[in-house]
Order: structure tokens, then sequence, then C-alpha cells
């Protein structure tokens, strides 16, 4: 299914991410979202990833787009209320999400 796909896609990615590996993540997730992630929310995932480590690089506009991406890909994606809350991108998102 989609989800084992991202799964392994996107393991590697999200490995490089928890391990604050950005410049990994960024690659590895861009790849899994090359390669055609079937799942809506997977590549929501993927995107909100990106996000975070655009946002984390002081590449705010890429932040806005990624968190645009995310919700392109699923209508239903949100962040969770700490991730909202975190002061590098919970204002990029708080922006885009109030742009509906």
């Amino acid at each position: 299914d989609g989800h084992a796909y991202f799964m392994l896609r996107g393991a590697a990615g999200l490995r490089a991410y928890d391990d604050a590996l950005y410049v990994d993540a960024e690659r590895e997730l861009s790849k899994a979202l090359a390669t055609g992630l079937v799942s809506a929310k997977d590549r929501a995932a993927a995107h909100k990833h990106l996000a975070f480590v655009y946002c984390t690089s002081q590449r705010a506009p890429a932040c806005e787009a990624a968190f645009r991406d995310a919700r392109h890909a699923d209508p239903e994606f949100v962040l969770s209320r700490a991730e909202t809350g975190h002061p590098q991108w919970g204002p990029v998102y708080k922006k885009v999400a109030s742009a509906r």
C-alpha cells in the first residue's frame, strides 16, 4: 500500500530528520516525493518535514511553500498543537493555515 511505500522510500528522510541531518533529510524526502508517494497523508508528511527543514535553515518562502504543498496533498493536513507552537515554523504554518 502507499503507506508501506512511504515507509520504504521516506524512511531514510525521516531518520535523517530525526537525527538532525537536515541536508540528508531534504534530499531523501524530496526524492521520495519525486518518485511518487501514493498516499495523500504520506505526501503531506514528507512536505511537512521539508517545511521544518526549510524553516530551521532560514528559508521561510520555501517553508511556506512546503506547508502549502502539504495542504494541497492532503486537505485534512494540520500540525499538532506542539508543532504549531514551534517558534520557527509555527508562525509560517499559521500564516498558511489562515489563508485557506
